[in-house]
């Protein structure tokens, strides 16, 4: 599993929490929590975006 799944399992499982629970305060917190596993995966997928180019330019400048 990457890190990156990892993130989505995590903002799932607290998607899940929020949908179980009766009380407000609680169900926006596994809210929040959600949307920052997703954010943060997000940012991964990014890294790993920019990271594969400047690989690709270091690469293909050495040529």
């Amino acid at each position: 599993m990457t890190i990156i799944e990892t993130y989505l399992a995590n903002a799932a499982a607290q998607r899940a929490a929020a949908e179980k629970t009766t009380l407000p305060n609680r169900r926006e917190m596994h809210e929040r929590s959600a949307v920052t596993w997703e954010t943060m995966a997000r940012a991964a997928a990014d890294t790993q975006g920019l990271a594969a180019v400047n690989l690709a330019a270091k690469t293909g400048a050495g040529a």
